[in-house]
């Protein structure tokens, strides 16, 4: 068997990258293309001891990153930034024939994202200090200490972009790197690898396992020598992660599902309103943060209804390569079994399918939207994580708040308004650690990033990832009992 396999002409390495060289595994796992089902090839499928070779790579290249300045750890990261946008047009076709996203969304959005997730933690690193302040005549110096080995374990749903927002801060902060990305689409966090070792990042910095689930993730997640370890993914996962890593009490941060509102005031640009809440099929609603619970106050709800009938069925459903595609596939046949599960469960238990409610030819499903929902049903608790959409309907500001709190989750919200007021009312009273007030998916790296409830643990971006990836030292010195001035 062949190392490597061809990918839309694309070539890529199928084996791991430990301590800057490829490594086999006695055993392999197929990858699949939703877009077709056709097998893209075999995997290298890594377990304990390709977790140990790792993460002892890491270890051992630990003390030299740590020590690398600042402007050279920035200078490497830009340079990464460069390989990725010099190969934005190879990375883009091989995520889409890998996970089945739009490949246009690649192209324009996705990848050139993932060189700015370089460049932003590269230049704020160069910014990263605290001012020194006094207490009774003391200096206090806060200092970011590199911590250790990290191990990022990164999901399937846009895994380039979501793989370099934990690589980028982890390098950037000083830390050595084992990523494991998901087994459903693990192909560009192979090239992420050369990229990064063209760049000149040093063997051992990043190391890139590929494996099944706890076949390795258990192996990774608890070792002694992990310092960090961070986690995109569902609430059973991160339980078992948590569990894993309990025993050494290394510090998590865990960005989990979600199960977001949308709610729409009568008062609310409806146009607006209704384009926000046709956005949330993107992907084929395989995002955390998709606001699924469309929750629309009386006066406004059947006409908001009937124009988002009339967008909603105008969506192009197809290959995610043509151009005027608007959702591709679903990730994998076992994702696709679960949305139906749900779907077929919810309409027994009531629930009215206005548009969709049924899978399509090969792994599309169509865009589902139910109205005649319980509050309490298991489509408006639980994460599809799929094209389906719930209505409900409100009378006013208090029963909107209710109604969007009364989940186990809190990753994030939007809200539709007219009225400035109402909007600072309602959305202090949101839970949720993202707020978009009359827009959707707006998101800067400098900001905070992270769930509440179970939708996770910690926040990332800006100067909370350096926080959690690094150490946070507080020197205290004294002003005198100097044997020696240096003047």
């Amino acid at each position: 068997m062949s190392d490597n396999i061809t990918v839309a002409g694309v070539s890529v390495d199928t084996r791991h990258w430990i301590g800057g060289r490829r490594v086999a595994s006695a055993s392999t796992f197929a990858d699949y293309s939703p877009i077709d089902g056709r097998a893209l090839g075999e995997i290298a499928r890594g377990g304990p001891a390709e977790a140990e070779a790792a993460v002892a790579a890491a270890r051992d290249a630990f003390p030299g990153w740590a020590a690398t300045p600042r402007s050279e750890r920035a200078r490497i990261l830009h340079a990464i930034a460069d390989g990725v946008e010099k190969r934005i047009e190879e990375l883009a076709i091989v995520e889409t024939t890998d996970n089945g996203a739009l490949l246009r969304s690649h192209r324009r959005g996705v990848m050139p994202r993932v060189a700015h997730n370089f460049r932003f933690f590269a230049d704020w690193l160069l910014r990263l200090d605290h001012e020194d302040f006094e207490t009774r005549g003391h200096t206090n110096h806060v200092s970011w200490d590199p911590a250790g080995p990290c191990v990022l374990i990164t999901p399937w749903n846009a895994p380039l972009m979501l793989a370099t927002w934990k690589v980028a801060p982890a390098l950037a902060a000083g830390d050595t790197v084992v990523l494991k990305p998901a087994e459903w689409s693990p192909l560009t966090a192979s090239l992420l690898a050369d990229i990064a070792a063209e760049a000149g990042l040093p063997a051992g910095v990043l190391n890139v396992v590929q494996g099944y689930g706890s076949e390795i993730g258990d192996a990774l997640t608890s070792h002694p020598d992990v310092r960090r370890v961070s986690f995109t993914g569902s609430v059973p996962t991160a339980r078992r992660i948590a569990e894993s890593a309990a025993a050494n009490l290394t510090p998590l941060s865990l960005e989990l599902g979600g199960k977001s509102p949308l709610l729409v005031f009568a008062d609310a640009d409806l146009d607006l309103a209704v384009d926000l809440a046709v956005e949330q099929y993107d992907n084929a609603g395989q995002v955390c943060l998709a606001a699924t619970r469309l929750l629309v106050e009386e006066p406004v709800a059947e006409e908001f209804t009937r124009r988002f009938v009339e967008k909603a069925t105008a969506l192009r459903q197809g290959d995610p390569r043509d151009e005027d595609t608007d959702i591709g596939p679903t990730i994998h046949p076992r994702q696709l079994e679960k949305i139906d599960g749900f779907v077929r469960r919810a309409v027994a238990a009531g629930a009215r399918a206005v548009i969709g409610g049924h899978r399509k030819e090969g792994q599309y499903y169509a865009p589902t939207l139910f109205t005649d929902v319980a509050q309490d049903s298991e489509i408006v608790q639980e994460e599809v994580f799929g094209p389906v959409l719930t209505l409900q309907t409100f009378t006013g500001e208090d029963e909107a708040v209710q109604l969007a709190n009364d989940t186990r989750f809190g990753l994030a919200a939007t809200v539709a308004t007219g009225d400035r007021e109402r909007a600072e009312r309602v959305t202090a009273r949101l839970v949720a650690g993202t707020v978009w007030v009359n827009c959707f998916f707006v998101r800067d790296l400098q900001a905070p990033f992270g769930g509440s409830r179970q939708s996770g643990v910690g926040r990332e971006g800006g100067t909370w990832s350096f926080d959690f990836y690094c150490d946070l030292k507080n020197t205290v010195t004294a002003p005198k009992g100097w044997a020696k001035d240096h003047g």
